[in-house]
């Protein structure tokens, strides 16, 4: 007969409460997984799955009973590193979907509003169209086997209960800012284009003031401007596969 003693499953319980949480932490928020669509019980049953196969290679963790109020300190603490990777990974198809939005804005398609289940709030179409082309090309490249690996090496690189410093917190808050940067370098070259067909229509109503320049203009600037995005496309795919490759090396460079 098999018997276990509570001081082995009191181990066992701790090899895998620490790493479940921060791989619960990052499900929560990651791409593909984080969204509404997603479901909550799905997600819990990968981060079971995911954590029994990375519980066994973890060492070094910290003997710390989980029902204590260190134990919660260092569940909650282990479950903002996992939102904080997993929102760094996300910020990628915010900048995608922010760029998305300015083009549409640019090119008169603010008002073309549809209902996002994962952001639960009404985004443009143009928005949503990039974001769902962001979610396959992030699928086709691998990136969620990609950000399973950096979580598998953040507990070498972060160890459980290690804590962690304000360079970590500066690091992910600059890359933010990096994004908004990416955002606007992926609408720019319609804006370029938008920008040029707007003087034109400018110069065209100098030129003749009883031209109902709201008329003529919308559908000019509408079909330039999703010509346009549609040029600019094959080029969208490899900037997107280089930022998700900077997520993953800025990742792999944070310490606590």
């Amino acid at each position: 007969m098999i018997s276990f003693t509570s001081a082995q499953l009191d181990a066992w319980l701790v090899a895998f409460i620490w790493p479940f949480t921060r791989i619960l932490g990052l499900l929560a928020v990651a791409p593909v997984t984080g969204g509404a669509q997603f479901p909550a019980r799905g997600k819990i049953g990968l981060a079971v799955l995911i954590s029994l196969v990375v519980a066994p290679t973890i060492t070094g963790l910290p003997k710390i009973d989980p029902g204590s109020w260190a134990g919660l300190f260092m569940l909650a603490h282990e479950l903002v590193i996992g939102v904080a990777i997993g929102f760094a990974m996300r910020l990628v198809f915010v900048a995608v979907e922010m760029a998305a939005e300015l083009m549409g804005l640019q090119m008169g398609l603010g008002f073309a509003q549809f209902y996002d289940v994962s952001a639960q709030a009404a985004v443009p179409v143009l928005g949503r169209f990039f974001g769902l082309a962001a979610t396959l090309t992030f699928l086709a490249i691998n990136g969620h086997l990609l950000l399973i690996s950096v979580l598998a090496d953040s507990f070498t690189t972060m160890p459980v209960g290690s804590g962690t410093s304000a360079v970590f917190w500066k690091t992910l808050a600059s890359w933010g800012g990096y994004m908004i940067y990416a955002a606007l370098s992926l609408a720019m070259p319609v804006i370029a284009a938008l920008l040029i067909t707007n003087l034109g229509l400018g110069v065209l109503t100098r030129a003749a003031p009883q031209l109902n320049i709201f008329a003529v203009g919308f559908p000019i600037t509408l079909m330039i401007g999703l010509v346009a995005a549609f040029l600019s496309v094959p080029y969208f795919l490899p900037i997107f596969e280089h930022l998700v490759g900077e997520v993953v090396n800025m990742l792999l460079s944070l310490r606590p």
